[in-house]
């Protein structure tokens, strides 16, 4: 006798995954359930996007705080990021930008003297969500008007929240340099200067994101009491990393530490789980499928696989008349699998245009 008789096939990795369809494979066992009706609130990095994509699609209680305009068209109101969070604030890509957040969003933090960047081209922007007004604002006090108009619909938003589904994508950022704001994308990229007097670069540590997650977790249940919560770990590299190493290192540092995290509050945590998209995706025996030309980016494939084990789990009913996942195809193919729309908004994305290589791989 051992205790490893006996054991389900999915506890073995030959039986478990290697003679698995990766574009198939069920690694999911949810904690709890998600009735139809129960509104449901998603933010985090630029992979995060594709679950509220996924719920309009499905037509499921996605939670929009800030709706488009009624005669916006579509790609306009994209462009201006209508829709494609439960509220306009962009990428949040940290657990600290989270926690920031939900303390303005309560009235707990002004940032009001902290969140003006101007533009090269006289245009102001809100620092902690630069992208999502393209013809910027004319005066800071425009965006400070914006911004309270904005935070007061978070509030109302995650009082009708059931469930949150939240992304982690970072552990890179830029504070100021007392450390009291944390921005989504450095200073200079898409608005204000970068000066090093003003401005630290930070990598947080594992200790210091579950602490923020805990933070976050605790402030969005004063809002929402019978709130749960699903984790999940973005897939995607980084475009670039400031430290000193090279950009693939930092990658998984990154990952590692989030996906520790997640892990450790779904474990002590009943109203917490982890959802495995990271897992699906970056599954050795998908031979890189998943992942467009750029190696970083993921494929309508690999996003419909992974939103594929989320519905079949959460919501088998609105999947019954899916179509299957696709069969797993030859490497050789891999490169047909890439698909240009939809395409995530990303501010990081934006770091390549500050290396000729870089650039050129963008495009």
């Amino acid at each position: 006798m051992n205790p490893y008789i006996g054991l389900p096939a999915d506890r073995f990795w030959k039986t478990g995954v290697v003679t698995e369809d990766p574009a198939q494979i069920s690694l999911y066992d949810k904690k709890f359930d998600i009735a139809a009706e129960d509104g449901i609130f998603t933010a985090g990095s630029c992979f995060a996007q594709n679950v509220t994509r996924w719920l309009k699609s499905k037509k499921l209680n996605f939670l929009d705080g800030e709706p488009a305009p009624l005669r916006m068209s579509d790609d306009l109101a994209l462009k201006y990021q209508y829709g494609v969070y439960s509220c306009r604030y962009g990428n949040i890509y940290t657990a600290r930008q989270l926690k920031q957040i939900l303390l303005e969003a309560r009235g707990s933090l002004d940032l009001s003297d902290r969140i003006v960047w101007r533009r090269k081209d006289g245009k102001y922007v809100d620092a902690l969500r630069t992208t999502i007004d393209p013809n910027g604002f004319d005066t800071p006090e425009e965006v400070i008007a914006h911004r309270r108009q904005h935070l007061s619909a978070v509030a109302k938003t995650l009082k009708r929240t059931k469930v949150f589904v939240f992304t982690l994508g970072l552990t890179e950022a830029w504070l100021t340099a007392d450390r009291s704001v944390v921005y989504p994308v450095a200073p200079g990229v898409s608005g204000g200067d970068y000066d090093p007097a003003a401005y630290v670069f930070h990598n947080f540590t594992m200790a210091e994101v579950l602490e923020d997650m805990r933070f976050s977790i605790r402030l969005i249940k004063r809002f929402a009491p019978s709130c749960k919560f699903i984790l999940t770990v973005s897939p995607v590299a980084l475009a670039a990393t400031a430290e000193p190493r090279h950009v693939l290192v930092s990658t998984i540092y990154s990952k590692s530490v989030l996906r520790a995290v997640a892990g450790q509050l779904a474990d002590e945590n009943p109203d917490v789980d982890y959802f495995p998209s990271y897992e699906l995706i970056t599954n050795i025996t998908s031979r890189g499928m998943f992942y467009n030309a750029d190696c970083r980016t993921v494929t309508q494939t690999g996003v419909g696989s992974a939103m594929r084990m989320f519905g079949d789990a959460h919501f088998p009913e609105v999947m019954a008349g899916a179509a299957p996942a696709p069969a797993r195809p030859a490497a050789s193919a891999a490169a047909k699998l890439a698909s240009a729309k939809p395409r995530d908004i990303c501010e990081e994305e934006l770091l390549a245009a500050f290396h000729p290589k870089l650039k050129e791989l963008a495009r």
